[in-house]
């Protein structure tokens, strides 16, 4: 089997020569500035580094057509065919920034890590071009459907210009965390070559492994008198996937169940498109390039889930089927993924093909794992190690110690802020967790300082932006969360909502839907009053529109429910999510 880079050399670009280093840091200085996104910061880093040779850079028009349409780079100096590469590597770009920084054929620009701001490559440009965005998501994602979420952030993330052009490296991003475990293609190579490994099985995963994955992967190894290469994703992954640093965790805690010396974790920056079987030919190559000889494909390999019809976005054998048919080319053994059963009987794992018809069998699904997890049930040892099961439950405690925000919407004087303090009171008298309360115009003045008295539409989406922030960080230190702004516009609580229960968090939203007239009718500061004489400017309910929620977990009004009845009410929410 062939140990070679796809392409035939490994293109490492990083500068080892401490004095290049220096000419291309200093010419940096100089040059106008492309600050790179998440996804663009894991491409370059794979640039860079070799993990995707044969690219030396962001992808011209003719590469990325001829790869879009054809899972192949533009042929160059008459070759009867391009390079197989089925994934398009582009730098997106807006129109503003394209004039504001003088982007044209030619020219040089820094790329820039957001982070620390430092410059790590020089991009020498060669061609801008405007991708057909649908085209785009039809050929490589396999469908025009915002279900599937990289054609959502190709939708929505995605600027309307690709800049294509080779790189110049000045250095990799810096990580501060698993220094030890992240590896480049060379020195990945190095090890293998240092320990003698001459055949490698890699194992792609973006989830925690249990005993079933130790096995699958002994056995593809012991099979092939192989070693095992653990090489998880920990760039960018499905939105939902339990994160990196618990994974790390997870996979560091399993290590010891493999047999002396048989296996090696490293980490893949990769940012995962989920693009099923273009996805698993990408992974092969990528692995080639990391010195693997043998790769694992999945079933359903990289699938995203279901499309907007229910249906699965792939057949679950469509990317073993993609990558058998560039064996020839790709000279790295594809290893279907063997769905593994346990038998209580002999204590061991069989793959589920191999176990004779009614022999009992045991397994623990996804969806029961998560709720084992949430409610703190018991997780057998059959199922997977004691350490590992320790981590996700450091990370995902049970439903009772979880974090959660409640936030209440409704007009000045409807009654929301004397809400919050008597569900403040409660929560703490109950003492599980510790309380914190957010009431809106008091973080206006703490959070948005720069906000005038009288804040303009988009000053108060900004505003509960900020709040969100603070309330997601709290919601996953475990906090209960009870914020109070007026929070009048859909688009804004929708916002609040995704900011925590986009990172897994609990939210609830309460709509405070006392009527105006009674909100007037007891206004003592006299706010509407001087609205309506033109005092006072933009306040929700007298000259701007307030949007009544459609998908509140409460509705209360104080005409009809007093304090106590609407506090209870809340109670009995979040008693029923076992979060009390």
């Amino acid at each position: 089997m062939s140990n070679a880079p796809h392409g035939g050399q490994l293109k490492d670009l990083l500068v080892r020569d401490a004095h290049l280093h220096d000419q291309l840091n200093e010419e940096a200085r100089s040059l106008k500035d492309i600050f790179l996104t998440e996804r663009q910061l894991c491409d370059l880093e794979l640039i860079m580094n070799g993990g995707f040779s044969p690219l030396e850079g962001f992808m011209n028009e003719a590469d990325y057509l001829s790869v879009r349409d054809t899972l192949r780079l533009a042929k160059v100096d008459g070759q009867r065919q391009g390079t197989l590469f089925p994934m398009p590597i582009t730098l997106d770009v807006s129109q503003s920034s394209i004039d504001a920084l003088s982007i044209a054929p030619g020219a040089r620009i820094a790329l820039r890590d957001p982070r620390d701001e430092s410059a790590l490559a020089i991009l020498t440009v060669s061609d801008i071009y405007s991708p057909d965005k649908a085209a785009e998501a039809e050929a490589v994602m396999g469908a025009d459907d915002p279900a599937h979420p990289a054609v959502t952030y190709l939708r929505n993330s995605t600027h309307e210009f690709y800049v294509g052009g080779s790189v110049q490296a000045i250095k990799a991003p810096t990580h501060y965390d698993y220094v030890a475990l992240r590896y480049t293609p060379a020195e990945l190579r190095a090890h293998f070559q240092k320990v003698a490994w001459r055949k490698v099985v890699a194992f792609q995963t973006r989830n925690p492994m249990h005993r079933a994955h130790r096995e699958l992967t002994v056995r593809a190894a012991r099979q092939r008198r192989a070693n095992v290469l653990i090489h998880p994703v920990v760039g960018l992954t499905k939105p939902g996937d339990v994160d990196h640093y618990t994974r790390v965790r997870a996979y560091q805690a399993l290590m010891p169940g493999y047999p002396e010396g048989m296996a090696h974790l490293a980490l893949l920056p990769l940012a995962m498109r989920m693009a099923g079987p273009r996805e698993a030919l990408w992974h092969a190559i990528i692995r080639k390039n990391f010195g693997a000889t043998h790769f694992i494909v999945g079933r359903d390999h990289a699938g995203p889930g279901k499309n907007s019809q229910g249906k699965d976005f792939y057949g679950p054998y469509d990317a073993q089927e993609l990558v058998a048919q560039y064996k020839d080319e790709l000279h790295i053994e594809m290893v279907p993924f063997q769905a593994m059963t346990y038998l209580p009987g002999t204590d061991e794992y069989q793959p589920v093909d191999e176990v004779a018809k009614g022999t009992p069998t045991a397994d623990i699904s996804g969806t029961e794992l998560r709720k084992r997890l949430r409610t703190g049930a018991a997780i057998p040892d059959w199922f997977s190690y004691t350490g590992v099961v320790k981590v996700l439950r450091e990370s995902y405690p049970p439903r009772p110690k979880q974090g959660f925000t409640i936030l209440l919407t409704g007009l000045h004087n409807s009654g929301k802020d004397t809400i919050a303090r008597a569900l403040q009171v409660t929560l703490q008298q109950q003492g599980q967790r510790s309380v914190s309360l957010l009431l809106g115009e008091e973080l206006r003045h703490d959070l948005s300082t720069e906000i005038e008295v009288h804040p303009t539409p988009e000053e108060k989406h900004v505003n509960l932006l900020r709040i969100g922030f603070v309330a997601s960080e709290l919601t996953k230190a475990g906090a209960a969360v009870i914020a109070a702004p007026t929070a009048p516009y859909t688009r804004s609580r929708k916002a609040m909502r995704e900011q925590i229960a986009g990172q897994g968090g609990n939210f609830f939203l309460v709509h405070v839907a006392t009527p105006l007239e009674w909100c007037e009718k007891v206004d003592r500061r006299g706010l509407y009053k001087r609205a309506r004489n033109g005092e006072i400017k933009g306040l929700t309910g007298v000259d701007e529109k307030y949007e009544e929620p459609t998908d509140a977990d409460l509705v209360c009004d104080l005409r009809e429910d007093t304090v106590p009845e609407i506090v209870h009410s809340i109670i009995m929410i979040l008693e029923a999510q076992s979060l009390l």
